[in-house]
């Protein structure tokens, strides 16, 4: 999100009074404020649903060579008239300009999450909110590995991400440009090249990151400067000997071709597209083909387009528009629940709603603490003060809130019969009991142990040599191949191997099928998994198991697979690993656990009289595609197909608890405490194949 307040007043192309240090004369660049209109309002459009701009997103690249643009050229200009930069006023403008409004929305986010959101979502909520007050929110979303554009479950803050960016840009900016203008003698030809280089090397980060971490070429200030970078050469250029030519009529149809390739990205774009590697720097040279267009003379460009009152209106309120248009589009989701998407006209008129609340903001709150004479008139030390007490005063509120999460009940006074031998067709329990296990506190963290001791691979993992546990020496040996979906089924197996039943080999990584399939991870190949695959099919057809269980999670994985026809890919793929490791012993396929439409612990909080509430249909937690292709591919290779779907479904729904006991601790993978109680059913199925 650009600085409201570099404001759109660019320096005009005078190179000679460039040269000359004296200062330039600011002219409103009305193209460059319909310019903000038109990528908040890609983002805006995008975040309400509209599939036809399933690339708005990138309006938020458009913004970053806005911000780059117009603060260097601030500080280009002060470079020349005054041959520093005083940092002191530089940081309390940006202050004052930036963080009232920020951290306002960020305050009244947190309370309106405290009240509306279910309990169980609040501690995300608050480590976003302290995340925001120390402007570091894009560094949380890439530690925590967020997919921005998967749009599952995301955080309220997560909007925060580019504020983040920029402010810590605006920490590092001024005062490499105050050193380079020192080193290079004060020639702004040589800090350009300065510029230039540093510009380069963040978009070789960034295309080098997407193949080693995705969340963190998205999040990362080094991966994302050089957006800003590109826009702060534009700012070099228009105080260049270059500045005049390119005052030249036809310049202008710079700018239509700039606003045609942006709208193009912002239609064609999804997703699926690996972002931002090399596809952002589409809209980043979309929008620097208009701002470098709005400078020619005569009537080819488009500033009569974008100076057209709507367009200065919404640039204007943009700031304040992308501050208040996220929250109030997760928090309405969050109340009803995400087992319930609001439909689109609903999501519309929430964007809609957000236009007078960022008028009010923008009325009230940006434009009049920018000259509060209280703040202006005074040291900027003082501005520096205030806007510290401002960040604490946003962490004491999430601190609020979390001591008010920790207080809520999060279970009735009513308790549920003990849970004994499970059974088939079963019915849900429609209150949340007091004896549930796990509690819906301890619902996320009910992992299989593999997940603690690294015998669950992460992605970026090759390790392929498994861990094994049973003492019984003359027991026979039980491969589990696939992934984390496979890792649900490992308590019910740990406990057979514990008591003596079979010796287990458990081998699952993150993301990763033990079909042979090609798989892309955010457009890039996942190699990893390949690697890893083919050194478990190694170790298998080496150890000779008695039996393979294959257990894979193919509705989100046939999304994954590069190629046209998920389907045919997904079967050839099961054939094809079905038969490398047939010759070692008997090979089954376990049918997938059913999936939810939301987290189900964050839905029983809310619901907690009604929990029948969150269980999914049978529709909605079986793709009958998946499993009569994963059933034809074991047929066809003459393995088993196990099912246990009866123990954990009726013929209505998938109940999310059952008797006294959680059954999934997120939307696709069973609590290990529920998987354990699995143990004899499954050992009733595979009992025939180790004979």
């Amino acid at each position: 999100m650009p600085d409201p307040a570099a404001g759109v007043r660019a320096s005009g192309p005078d190179a000679a009074a460039a040269r000359r240090g004296t200062e330039k004369r600011s002219t409103f660049r009305p193209d460059v404020q319909g310019l903000r209109a038109i990528a908040v309002l890609l983002v805006v459009l995008y975040h309400s649903g509209v599939e036809t701009l399933s690339g708005g997103f990138i309006g938020v690249d458009a913004f970053f060579v806005i911000s780059g643009f117009l603060i260097t050229t601030h500080l280009l200009e002060s470079l020349a008239t005054h041959g520093r930069i005083s940092f002191p006023a530089f940081y309390a403008r940006r202050a004052r300009r930036i963080l009232p409004a920020a951290l306002l929305v960020a305050a009244l986010t947190t309370v309106a999450a405290w009240i509306w959101m279910p309990p169980l979502a609040l501690e995300e909520v608050v480590r976003g909110a302290i995340a925001t007050a120390f402007y570091v929110p894009n560094f949380l979303f890439a530690v925590q590995g967020t997919d921005y554009l998967a749009g599952t479950s995301p955080s309220v803050f997560q909007h925060y991400w580019s504020l983040g960016i920029e402010e810590q840009f605006y920490l590092f900016w001024p005062a490499i440009l105050a050193a380079g203008f020192v080193l290079c003698r004060r020639r702004e030809g040589r800090l350009f090249a300065v510029a230039a280089v540093l510009t380069l090397a963040s978009f070789l980060a960034c295309v080098l990151w997407m193949g080693i971490s995705t969340p963190w070429a998205f999040f990362g200030l080094h991966t994302r400067a050089w957006e800003l970078g590109v826009g702060a050469l534009i700012a070099f250029l228009l105080r260049s000997r270059a500045a005049r030519r390119l005052q030249h009529p036809a310049v202008g149809l710079l700018a239509w071709a700039g606003l045609a390739a942006l709208l193009a990205g912002a239609l064609l774009y999804d997703d699926a597209t690996p972002f931002p590697g090399t596809a952002a720097a589409l809209p980043v040279l979309a929008t620097a083909a208009m701002i470098v267009g709005g400078t020619a003379s005569g009537g080819l460009h488009a500033t009569r387009l974008l100076g057209l009152a709507p367009f200065q209106f919404f640039g204007a309120i943009s700031y304040s528009l992308y501050l208040v248009h996220w929250p109030l589009q997760i928090i309405p989701q969050a109340a009803v629940g995400e087992e319930s998407p609001l439909p689109l006209t609903v999501r519309l008129a929430l964007g809609a709603v957000g236009v007078p609340l960022a008028w009010l903001l923008y009325r009230f709150v940006e434009r009049p603490v920018i000259s509060w004479p209280a703040l202006r008139n005074r040291s900027s030390l003082l501005t520096g003060a205030a806007a510290l007490a401002a960040s604490l005063a946003l962490v004491a509120t999430a601190g609020g809130v979390h001591r008010a999460a920790d207080d809520a009940e999060l279970g009735t006074d009513e308790t549920a019969p003990e849970a004994g031998t499970l059974r088939t067709d079963p019915e849900g329990t429609d209150f949340v009991p007091e004896n549930l296990e796990p509690s819906l506190e301890d619902a996320a963290d009910d992992n299989p142990s593999i997940y603690d001791d690294d015998c669950h691979r992460t992605q970026a993992s090759t390790d392929a040599s498994g861990c094994r546990i049973g003492e019984n020496p003359d027991a026979p040996l039980v491969f589990l191949f696939g992934d984390s979906h496979a890792a649900s089924w490992y308590p019910a197996l740990a406990r057979l191997a514990e008591d003596g039943e079979i010796r287990l080999d458990t081998n699952t990584k993150s993301s990763c099928p033990s079909a042979d399939v090609p798989l892309l991870i955010d457009g890039v190949e996942y190699d990893e998994c390949a690697q890893w695959r083919s050194g478990v099919i190694e170790r298998i057809q080496q150890e000779e198991p008695a039996l393979v269980l294959l257990a894979n999670h193919g509705t989100e994985e046939w999304e994954m697979m590069d190629g046209d026809d998920p389907a045919a890919q997904w079967r050839a793929g099961l054939e094809s690993t079905i038969q490398e490791v047939d010759g070692s012993g008997n090979v089954a396929v376990l049918a997938d656990v059913p999936l939810q439409g939301a987290d189900p612990a964050q839905c029983l909080s809310n619901n907690l009289e009604h929990a029948g509430d969150c269980d999914a249909t049978v529709q909605e937690a079986f793709s009958p595609e998946v499993i009569e292709t994963e059933k034809a591919a074991a047929q066809a290779g003459d393995a088993e197909y196990l099912d246990l779907t009866d123990y954990l479904c009726n013929e209505e729904t998938c109940p999310t608890i059952i008797d006294n006991l959680l059954v999934y601790r997120d939307e696709q993978h069973l609590t290990a405490t529920f998987s354990a109680r699995l143990a004899e059913p499954l050992e009733e199925q595979i009992r025939p194949l180790l004979e």
